[in-house]
């Protein structure tokens, strides 16, 4: 066997042995979803003699038990508010920022650029309390709205990296083209910049829908009324009540309710998603 031979075959036993090992890491990641969704079926019996046996039947009645002993409507409509209103106002003061950020040369352009480079490690945990204090100075707690803009202002960094990743990526010719046909900067900022933007506006939304639908600490602590909570803080409330009632098929069930939307959200946009953070991250 010649030296080519060899670096051939040992090439292919390690591109075998890789994706083994990928497969291998694939399975142990999927199970615990897999886990919770054939959980979601079985009887409390079935749980209890066996936690990882495969249900002996669908006992669909978990799902109507995790609704009906539970706020979770109530609580799946406040995380869409909040989700909604959330990407809406991100959208609106991301993206143009973005683009002055990128374009607009002006004295302290890069200090401000820099410093929201900054505050992408700056979580709201760390800050809960003066957060806290502000927000309850305000009168703002128990607000859905107000909980929309503090979880926009705290993707609003991210956005803004991710963002100016992409428009440095676009060339100004085609700004400028536009200019000749009369367009001002709103109008290339519309017809122009957020068209070839798109992959990573839309990344932008994905991830920022998803940290506001699965946000939990801020939601705990600003939102007390039961009628206002989000869907991380009704799928706690319910686990302490179902863990004493035994009542696991139910809580699996509401697991399983709360998954659905990210799950859908990811199948829907993963290839604009995965484009969107390779090309940001090169770029930006």
């Amino acid at each position: 066997m010649t030296i080519n031979e060899k670096s051939i075959l040992r090439a292919q036993i390690i591109k075998w042995i890789t994706r083994v090992f990928l497969i291998l890491v694939a399975i142990v990641m999927m199970f615990p979803l897999v886990w919770n969704i054939y959980s979601s079926f079985k009887t409390n019996t079935e749980f209890l003699t066996n936690a990882f046996a495969l249900p002996s039947g669908l006992e669909w009645d978990n799902y109507v038990r995790a609704i009906a002993k539970s706020e979770l409507g109530a609580n799946i409509f406040n995380s869409l508010f909040v989700v909604l209103e959330t990407l809406c106002i991100l959208m609106l003061c991301a993206i143009p920022c973005s683009y002055c950020l990128v374009r607009y040369k002006f004295f302290g352009v890069k200090v401000i650029t820099t410093v929201y480079m900054a505050a992408i490690f700056i979580q709201a945990t760390y800050i809960m309390i003066p957060l806290f204090l502000q927000m309850n100075t305000l009168g703002m707690l128990n607000n859905r709205v107000a909980i929309g803009l503090l979880y926009a202002a705290m993707q609003f960094p991210f956005a803004i990296f991710l963002m100016t990743g992409f428009m440095r990526s676009i060339p100004r010719d085609y700004e400028e083209a536009a200019m000749i046909d009369g367009c001002g900067p709103a109008g290339i900022l519309r017809r122009v910049i957020i068209p070839m933007a798109k992959p990573g506006i839309v990344t932008v939304g994905m991830i920022s829908a998803m940290s506001a639908w699965n946000e939990y600490p801020v939601a705990l602590v600003m939102l007390t009324d039961s009628a206002k909570q989000t869907l991380p803080i009704g799928i706690a409330n319910l686990y302490e009540i179902q863990k004493y009632a035994t009542d696991w098929g139910a809580l699996f069930a509401a697991l399983v309710l709360a998954l659905i939307p990210t799950v859908i959200l990811f199948i829907i946009g993963q290839k604009q998603l995965l484009q969107g953070m390779n090309v940001g991250g090169l770029k930006g």
